[in-house]
Parts: C-alpha cells; structure tokens; sequence
C-alpha cells in the first residue's frame, strides 16, 4: 500500500488487527519486508504498522539531505495520515535513532507507549588515533584528487577510488542519501539517552559489528527504565540470525503465550 505524506510517496503495510499499535522503524537500507518476522511475533495480538522512510525501500527519496530530526519530523506526520496518535515504537539500527529523537522530545503531538530497540545505532563510537590520521589522510587525498588538472589526467581511476571509499552502506546509497548518512553518523545521541522516559527493551546480539554490544550497555545504563536482553552468537540483524529467540524475547516482553 503507499500513502501520500507532504509530498512523498511513501510505501507501508499493516498486519494484526489489535487494539493497540506497534510501529516498526527501519534500519539504513533496509525495505520494510525485511521485517515481516518480527511483525510476525507480535501481529496475533498487535497491529503492526511497517514502512519505507523516504530514500528507503519503494519510497520516494527526500529532495534534500534530511538529518535524523527531519525523518523524526517526518514520522509524526506519517503517524497523523495513518490517524495512530499512540503506539509502542521498535526500532532498528538507524529507526532506533529516530525513536530516541522522539522520546527525547519535551512535547510531542504523539504517544509513545513502549519502546523497543534492536541493535539500535546512535552511539558515537570514540575514534582511535589510528582512525583519526586514516581520516585525515582520507580529506587530503580527497581535496587532492579534486583539483581539476589531476582529475583531467585520470578521472577513471579517480571516480574508481571514490567509489571504494566509506562503508557498504554508504557506497550502495544515491548521493543524496549519502548526505542523510553522513548527517545520521556524524551526531551523538548519547546525551538524549536519559531523556526517555518510557519502559524500554534492548535486543541485541553480542556480535554486533556495527552498533556493538557495549552501545547497549551505555543505554541500558543511561536510560531510566531499561533492560537488555542479549542473544549469543549474532550480528546487527539478530531477529534474522536467531528468529526463534527473537520471537521468545517479544512474547515475553508483550505478554504473549
């Protein structure tokens, strides 16, 4: 199904039929299929909303590098078309940013009921001073590489280094949401932690490369009603990796038999 929202053509679907919602946030890339098992734990008893942020999946791409606050922006909008004004959020990777935008917020027109967030990302990671001069010696070869009569000699190699540089992510996404990547990575959420007020479960895998278990830790710690459930052996996509532990976290947390 596609809804219109301030302009964009956005991609959504829902499942269950409950009284209460249950909104699930994407991570960067993703499209919302790849969360069709973890609305599959909770739709017996919850209606699950599932969506595209613009730039994601089968939605339209924003017309201009969106930083986290404008998708959170974005979101409540999205909510007021599909007429939710309250709902538990679960967030993955970056959709766990945006919810900890929103719950940081001192006024919002929408109820965050609970939330869950799965090897979310919003914890800036200290950098080595190994990474500090890689990043550096990254700007220079950059600047260097741009000045018009190096890159007239060799543009083929040149747009080839360019290509190669920054993570898959990064590499796979269209400019423009290279330049929402860029605004997400480069701002730390941790001060807003203590902010959120709301009961919160934090699923992760103790493999996670990308948001690593100790970013779990810190908001287990920073945030005020906080648990963590870890589960062994997986990556940044832990719902995938072990679904039937997933799910028996989810159905314990929600009440589930």
């Amino acid at each position: 199904m596609t809804v219109k929202v301030d302009g964009y053509q956005i991609n959504y679907q829902i499942t269950g039929n409950g009284n209460d919602t249950i909104v699930i946030l994407q991570g960067w890339g993703t499209e919302l299929k790849v969360y069709d098992s973890v609305a599959a734990c909770v739709n017996s008893h919850y209606r699950v909303v599932q969506f595209d942020f613009p730039g994601f999946g089968q939605s339209d791409e924003p017309r201009e590098a969106w930083a986290v606050d404008d998708y959170a922006d974005f979101f409540l909008k999205l909510m007021k078309e599909l007429e939710i004004s309250r709902a538990t959020l679960l967030g993955h990777s970056y959709g766990g940013r945006v919810i900890i935008k929103l719950a940081a917020r001192e006024q919002l027109a929408f109820t965050i009921e609970r939330i869950v967030l799965v090897d979310s990302a919003g914890i800036l990671p200290k950098k080595s001073f190994r990474q500090k001069m890689k990043i550096k010696q990254y700007h220079f070869i950059k600047r260097l590489l741009g000045l018009k009569f190096i890159y007239a000699i060799c543009p083929h190699l040149i747009d080839e280094w360019k290509n190669n540089q920054g993570s898959e992510d990064y590499r796979n996404a269209s400019p423009m949401m290279r330049q929402c990547m860029v605004k997400a990575v480069n701002e730390d959420l941790t001060e807003l932690l203590p902010c959120i007020k709301q009961d919160t479960l934090l699923i992760w895998g103790d493999q996670d490369s990308a948001t690593p278990i100790a970013d779990a830790k810190l908001m287990e710690e920073r945030i005020l009603e906080a648990g963590l459930a870890v589960i062994q052996g997986t990556g940044h996509f832990c719902f995938l990796e072990q679904p039937i532990i997933f799910r028996n976290i989810m159905h314990s947390y929600f009440n589930i038999e």
